[in-house]
């Protein structure tokens, strides 16, 4: 049975769900996993009219505790706090899409992949732009989301572009859409959900090819916990590899995605 309840937390909301099926240590209690989301992120992770946390990665956090028999709390966080929350202990791992780049590991474990996706260019249908290297985005106004990989791919190699950084993916979107920016720079899974689901996705498309720079984003995206602790991280890999061999894993995937995203 899950159960869902609310607290505050610093700044922001928690969306707490309980799975009460967990074992009890030698202590008759068992401790719960702290589990931070971002909540802004469709369709991997998002509020629903009600208030309540849904989407991929909910669905993913909700299978791995409960193959895990664990008792755990999922909790709403601002995502460019979001390493930062977890080093200092104010939940205990993030199942928020986070790719695992080199700068993030510096900092976070991180469990195996649980699923890929590329960056990708998108501009309107009507957009003049061809091609997409450096030189050729020189003073073309670029859009990014704050504290990502892609933020910190083209500030690090489109530095000739106007780039706008935006607070989120749905900010982001809305932005490309009224032609604030020309073009932006994006995870291809969560555009794919805006491009071929929503009205407003109907302006624009994928330009120019998958980008995957390892040194950028990593090799897919990773539950991110404490370096020290790796039985958690273990845990988890655990509970993956269970959800992936029982079925649940492409359960889920089919629920949002046509195609595997391993």
């Amino acid at each position: 049975m899950i159960k869902l309840r609310y607290a505050s937390i610093m700044s922001g909301l928690i969306a707490s769900i309980c799975i009460c099926a967990a074992p009890q240590s030698a202590h008759g209690q068992s401790p719960t996993i702290r589990i931070a989301i971002e909540g802004n992120f469709p369709p991997f992770n998002y509020l629903d009219s009600q208030g309540d946390l849904q989407g991929f990665d909910v669905e993913i956090a909700n299978a791995l505790c409960a193959s895990m028999a664990a008792q755990c709390e999922l909790m709403v966080q601002d995502w460019d706090a979001m390493i930062e929350g977890l080093v200092d202990n104010k939940y205990d791992a993030v199942v928020s899409s986070m790719s695992m780049s080199a700068e993030r590991r510096e900092k976070a474990g991180f469990t195996s992949r649980y699923y890929d996706s590329p960056s990708v260019f998108i501009t309107g249908k009507a957009s003049s732009l061809q091609s997409f290297e450096p030189s050729d985005l020189t003073g073309t106004r670029l859009g990014v989301t704050l504290s990502t990989s892609q933020e910190a791919f083209v500030k690090n190699l489109y530095s000739g572009s106007t780039i706008t950084v935006f607070g989120s993916s749905p900010e982001l979107y809305q932005g490309l859409a009224n032609g604030e920016v020309e073009v932006i720079l994006e995870d291809k899974l969560a555009a794919y959900d805006w491009l071929t689901n929503t009205k407003a996705g109907e302006c624009c498309q994928f330009r120019g090819g998958d980008i995957k720079d390892p040194t950028y984003f990593g090799d897919g995206a990773g539950i991110a916990v404490r370096k020290e602790d790796k039985d958690l991280r273990e845990a988890f890999d655990g509970a993956l590899a269970a959800i992936t061999l029982d079925g649940t894993y492409n359960l889920i995937n089919a629920k949002y995605f046509p195609f595997s995203i391993r």
